[in-house]
């Protein structure tokens, strides 16, 4: 392959509707549970699980960075 050629493999990668409504789901049920965290507990069930995730958002960086 040439400098001026690209490879476009992933250019047909579509994501399924039930794999969308699964991520919609998720996304649900862990806003639901950290709402109910932030009524249970109050602040601090605001910031923990907050903190909780730095970790594995950096995880995510990492690896949306390597392609």
């Amino acid at each position: 392959m040439s400098p001026t050629e690209t490879s476009n493999d992933h250019a047909e990668e579509h994501i399924s509707p039930a794999g969308l409504k699964m991520v919609f789901a998720f996304l649900a049920v862990f806003m639901a549970a950290w709402g109910g965290a932030i009524y249970v507990f109050g602040v601090p069930g605001l910031y923990l699980p907050a903190l909780a995730l730095v970790p594995v958002v950096y995880l995510f960086l990492i690896i949306g960075a390597k392609g």
